[in-house]
């Protein structure tokens, strides 16, 4: 089946839909589709490439719901690139599709997949991003995209994220049956992402991601903190910054003040309430910046 071309639609069901109705296409398989597409790329806001990466969909799909997650990855970050789409997709509704472009190998020799995990459809490169989700999904099938019948007619050695997983993104948010995509593979590209240690009695984890607000976000979890927080004393150090306890919320601490805490993606926050942490800290704030939790 060839895309379409600006303004075309499809006149007819095709045979890869199951001849049924596309939303109903992938019942069979367990799934159904929500109609929604979000993207997660490293273009950020200055160019028109998401914008082209959308003209692409709504030209297959005009009746698409596309939701950007953030455009704002460091360029080539497949780590934070990763762990934000990590935490984001589980707040959609099942049968969502997720397209993920941080994709410094493009036009290389890494593979073009779509990862069936959680309900969910993964969009993207074959270079790790999706790890994060796959590692926690016995049953994730991953496709190796090949059928080039559900690209655009031309690729771009530079731009797969138009041409190969906009358009393949678009069909899946139709209902098309993703095992016709291409050859289902189980070496999947993984990728070391940075886990919490114990260290003698403590725990040593480290910054992976700043947020818009200037939040330190690190590696570990409140589940790896419960054990900690039997402790009456517990210390948190970061740099030259150490603080003697976990708060609640931001508010907690007088303004400009710092603080530690378990922000909303469950992950333990260094943050300074009404004021930014890498403003704070200064060079002490970079992303791999060790966090140690002490107990006493």
């Amino acid at each position: 089946m060839s895309l379409p071309k600006v303004g075309g639609q499809h006149s007819e069901v095709p045979v890869a839909y199951g001849g049924i109705t596309p939303f109903n296409a992938c019942r069979g398989l367990g799934l159904i589709t929500s109609g929604i597409i979000t993207l997660t790329t490293d273009f950020g806001e200055g160019d028109p490439y998401v914008a082209m990466m959308k003209g692409v969909i709504l030209c297959i799909n005009p009746a698409a719901r596309i939701v950007d997650i953030t455009h704002q990855v460091p360029a080539g970050s497949i780590q934070e690139g990763g762990s934000i789409i990590r935490d984001a997709y589980k707040y959609f509704s099942d049968g969502t599709v997720h397209v993920g472009v941080i994709d410094p190998g493009v036009g290389g020799k890494r593979r073009p997949v779509v990862v069936l995990a959680n309900n969910h459809f993964f969009v993207g490169p074959d270079n790790g991003l999706f790890w994060p989700v796959i590692e926690k999904q016995v049953n994730a099938d991953i496709i190796h995209l090949k059928e080039k019948r559900y690209w655009m007619n031309k690729i771009s050695p530079t731009f797969h994220g138009r041409d190969i997983f906009a358009p393949v993104a678009a069909h899946l948010s139709l209902g098309l049956n993703p095992f016709v995509l291409g050859e289902k593979i189980d070496d999947p590209t993984t990728i070391a992402y940075p886990l919490p240690c114990k260290k003698d009695s403590d725990l040593v984890g480290e910054v992976i991601r700043v947020d818009h607000f200037g939040n330190l976000i690190t590696n570990i979890t409140r589940e790896h903190l419960t054990p900690l927080l039997k402790s009456k004393d517990v210390i948190i150090k970061i740099g030259s910054l150490v603080l003697d306890k976990i708060s609640t919320t931001y508010s907690d601490v007088p303004d400009d003040e710092p603080l530690a805490l378990i922000g909303s993606s469950n992950l333990l926050e260094i943050a300074i309430n009404m004021g930014r942490a890498t403003n704070y800290l200064g060079k002490d704030c970079r992303i791999g910046t060790k966090v140690t939790v002490e107990c006493h």
